[in-house]
């Protein structure tokens, strides 16, 4: 992969880094509880969902605690992903002495409003200022109601280092501003930072994040980079993939000057809109040797990509107009061949033993029932991003 890239990439990067990969709820929640645990001074907790199961009482229980020993802990939550937390656990941590905040709570289930698809998509968590989460699994069981064969298919990173301290200031600059929407007023002045963290690792890491006003396109355009300067391979799995025509003649041209594209979807849809409107892409993707991966052991909640097993990506940020165009979004950009490399080794063990390659033949052979699915779920996606009035070009063909 061409080096040229990278500043435009990665803004912001930051060496010194200690980082952990971590697959699905079962290594992500035991090391999340475990920093909570030990925290000192402060927790920061933002997360779309958090669900009253099992996983969210076990988070939940180790914040109240956190909050009795005297530590300072705030969660925000999303107004639509988790509307229903200010009611049950929400209350409790609030009981306890947990700081709960709720970002564009839902004025009605049913109720219409232009910007209600602005979500907090963001799952991000800071400990002491100096241990950071960043990543896409939400508070919720892996397990959805105790008969999925296998866990939810998603990634998280564990950062040590000098990487914490921007993870930092993006959690305290929305808690910052949510809380001056709810009280109407200034806040004061926020707390001292403390101390940056020390180096901890030798891997260099940014924190990219999406918003409505200067970072509206810098997941993308990371993205976009990293696509337009590979030269070996591409290997993206998304939950949500449904990409804008500019995202998309990036990956038809890699695959067309021999780069080996695989995309890693979902083959057990949970969002079935979504789902048909993603189908009716494959058909172009898969015609410029663009090879498609079915996830179908369990439902694929993961945001991750790897190109030239020297740059990954993971993150909360869906490749469709939701994420790219409308939610507050956060990614770590990695560039180091180790880390890469085992995001590699695990992307190609779910494709090898979890999921099956899309044939273009078969595709082609889709029912008319398919068919007129498909072009009807990508119409209403288009529509309903065009309803926000943030849909850009990208997303008119």
């Amino acid at each position: 992969m061409s080096a040229e890239f990278w500043p435009a990439a990665a803004p912001g990067l930051v060496a010194g880094n200690r980082l952990q990969l971590l697959e699905s709820g079962g290594e992500y929640f035991p090391a999340l509880i475990a920093a909570i645990d030990a925290a000192r001074h402060e927790v920061h907790l933002e997360t779309y969902i958090f669900d009253d199961d099992v996983t969210g009482r076990r988070v939940a229980a180790a914040l109240s605690g956190a909050a009795r020993r005297g530590v300072a802990v705030r969660v925000l939550v999303d107004g639509f992903g988790a509307r229903d937390f200010t009611a049950g656990l929400g209350a409790t941590l609030a009981a306890d002495g947990v700081e709960v905040m709720v970002y564009r709570p839902e004025a009605g289930r049913y109720a219409f409003r232009r910007h209600r698809l602005r979500r907090m998509h963001r799952k991000l968590a800071v400990v002491d200022g100096g241990t950071a989460f960043v990543g896409g699994i939400n508070v919720v069981d892996d397990f959805d109601d105790g008969r999925e064969l296998a866990p939810r298919f998603d990634y998280a990173v564990r950062i040590e280092g000098p990487l914490a301290a921007r993870v930092h200031l993006a959690v305290r600059h929305v808690w910052r501003l949510v809380r001056w929407a709810r009280l109407g007023r200034r806040p004061p002045p926020p707390a001292e930072l403390p101390p940056p963290p020390p180096v901890a690792g030798t891997t260099s890491a940014a924190l990219l994040i999406r918003d409505n006003l200067r970072h509206r396109r810098d997941i993308e355009n990371a993205y976009l980079a990293a696509i337009q300067g590979a030269r070996q391979r591409v290997v993206i799995a998304n939950a949500y993939f449904l990409p804008g025509r500019t995202f998309r003649k990036a990956l038809v041209a890699a695959a067309r000057r021999g780069v080996r594209v695989d995309l890693l979807l979902q083959g057990r849809p949970d969002h079935l809109m979504l789902h048909f409107a993603t189908l009716s892409l494959y058909h172009r993707l898969m015609a410029a040797g663009i090879r498609v991966f079915e996830y179908d052991k369990a439902y694929l909640h993961a945001k991750v990509a790897v190109v030239d097993g020297d740059w990954a990506t993971v993150g909360s940020s869906n490749i469709d107009p939701f994420s790219l165009l409308l939610a507050r979004e956060a990614n770590v950009v990695v560039r180091g061949a180790e880390f890469a490399a085992q995001l590699l080794a695990s992307l190609d063990a779910a494709m090898a033993d979890a999921a099956r390659e899309v044939r273009h033949k078969d595709h082609r052979h889709r029912s008319w029932l398919t068919r007129v699915a498909s072009a009807a779920a990508y119409s209403v996606v288009r529509f309903l991003v065009g309803v926000t009035r943030y849909a850009g070009k990208q997303y008119r063909g």
